[in-house]
Protein backbone atom coordinates (compact mmCIF):
# COMPACT_ATOMS: atom_id res chain seq x y z
CA UNK A 1 0.00 0.00 0.00
CA UNK A 2 1.12 3.60 -0.34
CA UNK A 3 0.10 6.69 1.15
CA UNK A 4 0.02 9.61 -0.62
CA UNK A 5 -0.87 12.91 1.31
CA UNK A 6 -1.56 16.24 -0.53
CA UNK A 7 -0.99 20.14 0.57
CA UNK A 8 -0.87 23.09 -0.91
CA UNK A 9 -4.69 23.89 -1.94
CA UNK A 10 -6.58 26.93 -1.71
CA UNK A 11 -8.31 30.09 -3.34
CA UNK A 12 -5.70 32.60 -5.40
CA UNK A 13 -6.91 35.23 -7.75
CA UNK A 14 -6.43 34.94 -11.47
CA UNK A 15 -3.07 35.22 -12.20
CA UNK A 16 -1.58 34.18 -8.95
CA UNK A 17 0.39 30.93 -8.37
CA UNK A 18 0.15 28.18 -5.97
CA UNK A 19 2.48 25.05 -5.34
CA UNK A 20 1.05 22.01 -4.31
CA UNK A 21 2.79 19.13 -2.66
CA UNK A 22 2.34 15.32 -2.39
CA UNK A 23 4.20 13.42 -0.18
CA UNK A 24 3.99 9.72 -0.40
CA UNK A 25 4.80 6.79 2.21
CA UNK A 26 4.25 2.76 2.53
CA UNK A 27 5.29 0.62 -0.01
CA UNK A 28 7.44 2.76 -2.77
CA UNK A 29 8.69 0.65 -5.54
CA UNK A 30 9.96 1.89 -8.42
CA UNK A 31 9.78 2.01 -11.45
CA UNK A 32 7.30 4.80 -10.51
CA UNK A 33 5.25 7.38 -12.11
CA UNK A 34 3.94 10.31 -9.64
CA UNK A 35 1.43 12.89 -11.14
CA UNK A 36 -1.68 15.46 -10.84
CA UNK A 37 -4.72 15.25 -12.02
CA UNK A 38 -7.84 17.11 -11.57
CA UNK A 39 -11.52 16.62 -11.54
CA UNK A 40 -15.02 19.33 -11.71
CA UNK A 41 -18.09 18.16 -10.43
CA UNK A 42 -20.49 16.42 -13.69
CA UNK A 43 -16.44 15.76 -15.48
CA UNK A 44 -14.39 12.97 -15.43
CA UNK A 45 -11.02 13.25 -13.92
CA UNK A 46 -7.86 14.49 -16.13
CA UNK A 47 -4.69 14.31 -16.57
CA UNK A 48 -2.32 17.47 -15.13
CA UNK A 49 1.07 16.54 -15.22
CA UNK A 50 3.25 13.56 -14.49
CA UNK A 51 6.64 12.53 -13.87
CA UNK A 52 8.59 9.46 -14.37
CA UNK A 53 11.01 8.24 -11.53
CA UNK A 54 14.28 8.94 -14.14
CA UNK A 55 13.27 12.36 -15.05
CA UNK A 56 10.66 12.28 -18.05
CA UNK A 57 7.64 14.24 -17.55
CA UNK A 58 4.11 15.11 -19.38
CA UNK A 59 1.52 17.89 -19.45
CA UNK A 60 -1.87 18.23 -20.80
CA UNK A 61 -2.08 21.03 -23.23
CA UNK A 62 -4.29 23.54 -21.29
CA UNK A 63 -1.64 23.76 -18.44
CA UNK A 64 2.13 23.55 -20.73
CA UNK A 65 3.85 26.69 -20.05
CA UNK A 66 2.17 27.39 -17.18
CA UNK A 67 2.56 24.35 -14.37
CA UNK A 68 5.75 22.66 -13.44
CA UNK A 69 5.90 19.32 -11.79
CA UNK A 70 8.91 18.14 -10.20
CA UNK A 71 9.89 15.37 -7.85
CA UNK A 72 12.12 14.69 -5.10
CA UNK A 73 13.07 11.28 -4.99
CA UNK A 74 14.81 11.05 -1.88
CA UNK A 75 11.79 12.41 -0.12
CA UNK A 76 9.61 10.28 -2.35
CA UNK A 77 7.43 13.74 -3.02
CA UNK A 78 6.06 15.58 -6.04
CA UNK A 79 5.29 19.16 -6.65
CA UNK A 80 3.18 21.05 -8.84
CA UNK A 81 4.21 25.04 -9.30
CA UNK A 82 1.34 26.44 -10.57
CA UNK A 83 1.43 30.25 -12.15
CA UNK A 84 -0.41 32.55 -14.03
CA UNK A 85 -3.75 30.41 -12.75
CA UNK A 86 -7.17 30.91 -14.46
CA UNK A 87 -10.50 30.20 -13.52
CA UNK A 88 -10.68 27.35 -15.72
CA UNK A 89 -8.40 25.93 -13.40
CA UNK A 90 -10.63 25.88 -10.34
CA UNK A 91 -11.32 21.99 -9.51
CA UNK A 92 -9.99 19.10 -6.71
CA UNK A 93 -6.31 17.98 -7.79
CA UNK A 94 -5.38 14.41 -6.69
CA UNK A 95 -1.98 13.24 -6.08
CA UNK A 96 -1.37 9.61 -8.06
CA UNK A 97 1.34 7.39 -7.23
CA UNK A 98 1.62 4.34 -10.37
CA UNK A 99 3.69 1.19 -10.13
CA UNK A 100 5.18 0.83 -13.66
CA UNK A 101 5.36 -3.31 -13.25
CA UNK A 102 2.12 -3.64 -11.60
CA UNK A 103 0.39 -1.13 -12.76
CA UNK A 104 -1.13 -0.36 -9.29
CA UNK A 105 -2.18 3.08 -8.77
CA UNK A 106 -3.12 4.94 -5.47
CA UNK A 107 -4.72 8.44 -5.32
CA UNK A 108 -4.86 10.89 -2.55
CA UNK A 109 -7.71 12.39 -1.28
CA UNK A 110 -7.65 15.43 -2.90
CA UNK A 111 -7.42 19.18 -2.47
CA UNK A 112 -9.61 22.08 -3.60
CA UNK A 113 -8.25 24.83 -6.24
CA UNK A 114 -10.19 27.67 -6.62
CA UNK A 115 -9.07 30.33 -8.48
CA UNK A 116 -11.29 33.61 -8.67
CA UNK A 117 -11.18 37.52 -7.94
Amino acid sequence: QVQLVESGGGLVQPGGSLRLSCAASGRIVSPNVMGWYRQVPGKQRELVATSTWHGPTNYADSVKGRFTISRDNARNTVYLQMNSLKPEDTAVYYCNFRAVVSNREYWGQGTQITVSS
